[in-house]
């Protein structure tokens, strides 16, 4: 299936839109090909203020109603234990509260971004978007990342050559506590090494220590750069150091 044909068959969507690559492409497509269409962004502690910007960004030059809620993930139960399968309690709660505000304004088919590179294997999320009846077409289509990519680009959508990024949640050790805290560093830290002209890296957290995940092809900049990174990331942890396993 191609995705106008897929549009052909859902002419009145919701989409849970979160700025990202993906579900910027989807609804850039759902605006091209259905006949209405309404985005839906979750604003919870666990999305840096970025992505909203992001979001908002591109609903503004797609001229798409987007409705921002506001949700406290980590009220939800299980959610700040942080168990192997958070993901599954917190798409659950997220994509609850877009179906049910979809189903206000009239929408009865909620569609995602998850494309055909994602392995469902690896990703409790999506069993808590099967139970919800979530759609998602690009994975229906067989569309994989490199070739959103690429689809992106022929649109002229700003996010085609975004950095994948997975929530600040995930920066946190399984097992340990999520808090409000925490997810506040890591933003900062991340927010601070963007700054400085990094990409694709991530900072982990562990009981209160950093690990930097930096692509190979940066550890010039990181060492050039090492006192500034030191000194601002020791306001918010008590170590900083660099995962030397990584490649890129």
């Amino acid at each position: 299936m191609v995705i106008q044909a897929f549009f052909e068959q859902y002419k009145s969507v919701a989409i849970a839109f979160s700025g990202g690559v993906d579900s910027a492409y989807l609804l850039y497509a759902a605006v091209k090909y259905a006949d209405k269409v309404k985005a839906y962004y979750v604003k919870s502690e666990f999305q840096p203020q970025f992505e909203l910007d992001d979001a908002l960004h591109l609903a503004k030059e797609l001229g798409v109603d987007m409705q921002v809620l506001t949700l406290k993930v980590l009220s939800v139960p299980h959610v700040s234990d942080n168990p192997h399968d958070r993901c599954y309690y917190c798409k659950k709660a997220i994509f609850g509260a877009i179906t049910a505000a979809a189903a206000a304004d009239g929408f009865t088919v909620l569609l995602d971004g998850t494309n055909a590179s994602d392995d469902a294997g690896d990703r409790p999320g999506m069993r808590a978007l099967s139970e919800l009846s979530v759609l998602s077409p690009l994975r229906e289509c067989g569309l994989t990342k490199e070739q959103i990519r690429q689809l992106s680009k022929e649109a002229g959508l700003f996010t085609w050559d975004k950095p994948a990024y997975a929530c600040l949640a995930t920066r946190i050790s399984t097992g340990e506590e999520i808090t409000e805290d925490k997810l506040s560093a890591t933003e900062m830290a991340e927010d601070y090494l963007f700054s400085l002209g990094f990409t694709d890296f991530r900072v982990r957290s562990q009981e209160g220590h950093a690990r930097l995940q930096v692509p190979e092809v940066q550890f010039g900049l990181l060492l050039e750069q090492r006192k500034v990174i030191l000194a601002k990331l020791k306001g918010y942890y008590k170590t900083v150091s660099l995962d030397l396993e990584v490649r890129g």
